[in-house]
């Protein structure tokens, strides 16, 4: 056992995995990987957002075919355990484990980062295969070969985040394209080569436009079919982890439609739809919903994209903040080149990242824990002109409405219409809708704000569902020609107001003050109106 070949990490690592009371077998992935073993498709490169299991699978190949001197056979109760090849196959290869993203302590320079990997692997080398011939001065790939001819012995290579490197500090251009060859003088055309496990964020496109890793195939999320219900939670995964949830703790912190909103919204290729894993498991076993997944990496990222054209992107960021969809024309993510300056180039990338989701030809922000960071981000980036300017307002609209200051609301609303942004035609409900959103985005603070709600007998544009009990609760229906009075007899025949004696599943009844807003635009007078009435539930 080393460090590097058959190491024991991935092994304990997966053991905790399995452990955890919120666990889901996804080892049928491994019987798909197996066919491959020792054939021209032996490399197999699957790219995912962070935080959608791709260390958890990565560790699960690596402690499933590594060899191990470990007696607790922990696979034995999983699904692979009823392949045919199991028992051919468990524990039985040589495997080399490398994660890219551990670098040595202080290290300053490419040359100390690649020698930590390559030294590593030779001393393993050394110490199972002493037997054989082979320098400590070769290359690591004559290592292997040498070895090979000697023992007829191949390797099974398991790469975690092998796109790491290129986000490091100490790395230059020259030493990416250093980086790119040595995986390719690794693993291209290798005869001790049985088979290539490759996990990371990028596409190999991104920082490979050559023939470097050509040999590998590439699954990402949007595009690619095969691999997809191995990344992510589906819906009945979900279901079975909130049973075992609502039989751990003593009363549930929050409804199974509360975590959906939160986690659910993802789209693979096949369309069908998937939740965060990492943010799911960690909501459950804290009994808590919160931002976890977007809290792993810097508040700016967001931006970052979004920087680089912010006049391509702006007025779509209002309609998907307001739960729109936005067409877009989606390739893989900036396949040849380093530059992020098109709008579809920004929406890529954000893809891929996991900043957006892509389904049926449109882009969406996939759901409430994304949408929070977005709402932040209108608020405090000026650049973003008048979005960042109507956003700001927001606060002031949400008093006027409470206080049924209607004069208040329709000066905010004319603000905006004023502005003259495109987005602000409002030839149709879905654009009035979205720029309403983007003139209540602080309630979000104090609400759970829901769009298109079955409530009564049929659907509220908006309501708001206070997360305080001392809060109003507010029920927004939007009319384009036609009037503010209108849209509040709607929202009273319709009876829109039970849906507060049960909000996602609830229990208890809402008994606070239930506000009836009502909000109309007319095309001929370029005029606003507003109307604010107090219901009884």
């Amino acid at each position: 056992m080393g460090m590097y070949l058959n190491s024991k990490a991935p092994y304990e690592m997966y053991n905790k995995i399995i452990q955890n009371p919120y666990y889901i077998d996804k080892t049928s992935l491994i019987t798909e990987l197996i066919p491959s073993f020792d054939s021209i498709n032996c490399y197999c490169c699957i790219t995912r957002p962070r935080r959608f299991g791709k260390t958890v699978m990565a560790n699960m190949i690596a402690a499933f075919f590594g060899k191990t001197d470990r007696k607790d056979r922990i696979f034995d109760t999983l699904s692979i355990s009823g392949h045919p090849e199991y028992e051919s196959h468990l524990n039985k290869h040589d495997v080399i484990s490398v994660d890219f993203s551990r670098a040595p302590k202080g290290c300053k320079n490419y040359e100390q980062y690649i020698a930590r990997i390559e030294n590593g692997i030779m001393e393993d080398l050394s110490a199972v295969y002493a037997d054989c011939d082979f320098s400590r001065e070769d290359s690591v790939w004559d290592a292997f070969q040498k070895i090979y001819e000697q023992t007829d012995n191949k390797f099974l290579f398991v790469l975690d985040e092998w796109d790491a490197v290129f986000h490091m500090p100490f790395i230059s251009e020259e030493d990416q394209q250093e980086y790119l060859l040595f995986l390719k003088w690794l693993l291209k055309d290798q005869s001790y080569v049985e088979f290539v496990y490759m996990t990371g964020v990028l596409p190999i496109a991104k920082y490979s436009s050559g023939s470097e890793l050509n040999m590998f195939a590439e699954y990402d999320m949007t595009t690619s079919e095969k691999f997809a219900e191995y990344f992510g939670f589906s819906d009945t995964e979900v279901d079975r982890l909130y049973e075992v949830y609502e039989k751990n703790v003593i009363v549930p912190k929050f409804s199974r439609e509360e975590l959906r909103i939160w986690y659910d919204g993802y789209f693979t290729a096949t369309g069908s739809r998937l939740y965060n894993p990492r943010s799911v498991v960690l909501a459950l076993t804290d009994s808590q919903l919160r931002n976890y997944w977007t809290s792993s990496g810097p508040y700016d990222e967001l931006f970052y994209y979004i920087r680089h054209n912010v006049e391509a992107v702006r007025d779509d960021l209002v309609l998907m903040v307001s739960g729109e969809r936005v067409p877009a024309d989606i390739g893989q993510f900036a396949a040849g080149s380093m530059e992020i300056s098109s709008r579809e180039q920004i929406y890529s990338a954000m893809i891929v990242y996991g900043l957006l989701t892509y389904d049926n030809g449109n882009v969406l922000i996939p759901n409430k824990e994304l949408m929070d960071k977005y709402n932040e981000l209108l608020l405090a980036k000026d650049s973003l002109g008048y979005v960042y300017q109507l956003a700001r307002k927001s606060e002031q609209m949400l008093r006027a409405t409470i206080a049924g200051d209607t004069r208040t609301m329709v000066e905010i609303l004319q603000f905006a219409h004023n502005t003259e942004a495109p987005i602000l035609a409002y030839n149709n409900e879905t654009e009035l809708s979205a720029i309403v959103n983007l003139c209540y985005l602080s309630a979000r603070n104090k609400y759970w704000v829901e769009r298109e709600d079955k409530a009564g007998k049929g659907f509220v544009d908006f309501i708001f569902y206070p997360k305080y009990k001392n809060g109003e609760g507010i029920i927004l229906e939007l009319k384009v020609d036609s009037t503010a009075e209108e849209a509040v007899d709607q929202i009273k025949k319709k009876d829109y107001a039970l849906r507060f004696m049960g909000r996602l599943g609830e229990e208890s009844k809402y008994t606070g003050r239930i506000l009836a807003v009502g909000i109309s635009y007319s095309t001929k007078t370029k005029e606003h109106s507003c109307r604010v009435e107090v219901l009884s539930c």
